[in-house]
């Protein structure tokens, strides 16, 4: 089944498809073995909560699981945990970055997942330019914060992130949501960026629009990075939430206590525009 997907998505970005290695694949991770290939990914640890979110980043095989051919980041209740003791949080869970290992500047960027509904979960796949942030460049390709029935796209740069005009939501017809399987993609071009879900594009932003805005910053060395993030600002600003967290309603804590809060990966894939 893994194999006919990604036979499904080359062959929608115009790739002649074989039973091996594409000539035109830069990057694919498709989570085979029992642990992330640490030569690739990085696995970050801290829990400093940016935006005011909830959780701890750690190092556990049992928040970032790799078994039956694909990634599960599930998050777990750990009231007072603390990395560092100089803030403690009360959720673990995982953000992974493939920054200094694997790099690139243009391509076709792809993965396949499904995500658990739920008011405060934020799941993201997104890029990050090498450099300061928001100077380098950021592009999420696919957020959620726990309304299962949309995503969004949006870039951040120098003068236009955070509450960024360069943002889409793209709401899913009725019966389909974000727990099933989807291909969540971006094409990195020199003067565009398109993304696209299930092979239909989604959302383009061209270096014109994004001028009138500031600098156009995504000629530079990027990394991926894949993460959930609990509750926090972004949330909070969508369903309203104060407690018992911020953006993270009881509803969705019992969620993650009952370890049914994850966030599934199946494959990375990288290739040529």
């Amino acid at each position: 089944m893994k194999f006919f997907c990604l036979l499904l998505l080359l062959l929608c970005f115009g790739v002649a498809a074989s039973a091996q290695k594409k000539p035109d694949t830069l990057f694919f991770e498709d989570f085979n073995g029992n642990d992330l290939n640490r030569s690739v990914w990085n696995i970050e640890i801290n829990n400093h909560a940016d935006n005011n979110e909830q959780e701890a980043y750690v190092d556990s095989a049992a928040v970032l699981i790799v078994a039956d051919g694909r990634l599960t980041i599930q998050p777990g209740y750990h009231p007072g945990f603390s990395s560092n003791r100089q803030k403690s949080n009360d959720f673990i869970s995982g953000r992974i970055n493939t920054r200094n290992k694997y790099e690139f500047r243009y391509g076709a960027v792809s993965a396949r997942m499904k995500i658990a509904a739920g008011d405060g979960l934020w799941p993201a796949f997104w890029i990050l330019g090498k450099g300061k942030w928001p100077d380098a460049g950021e592009i999420d390709i696919m957020e959620t914060v726990g309304d299962s029935s949309w995503v969004s796209h949006a870039i951040h740069g120098p003068t236009y992130h955070g509450n960024t005009p360069l943002i889409y939501r793209n709401v899913f017809p009725e019966g389909i949501d974000v727990t099933q399987w989807h291909i969540y993609a971006v094409d990195i071009a020199a003067t565009q960026l398109t993304f696209s879900i299930d092979g239909k594009i989604t959302y383009t932003v061209t270096k014109a629009l994004v001028e009138k805005y500031g600098n156009w910053v995504f000629d530079n060395s990027k990394y991926l990075l894949l993460n959930l993030a609990l509750g926090g600002a972004y949330p909070q600003g969508v369903n309203k939430v104060k407690e018992p967290y911020p953006g993270l309603p009881q509803s969705t804590v019992h969620k993650i206590k009952a370890g049914k809060a994850s966030f599934m990966v199946d494959w990375i894939l990288v290739t040529l525009n």
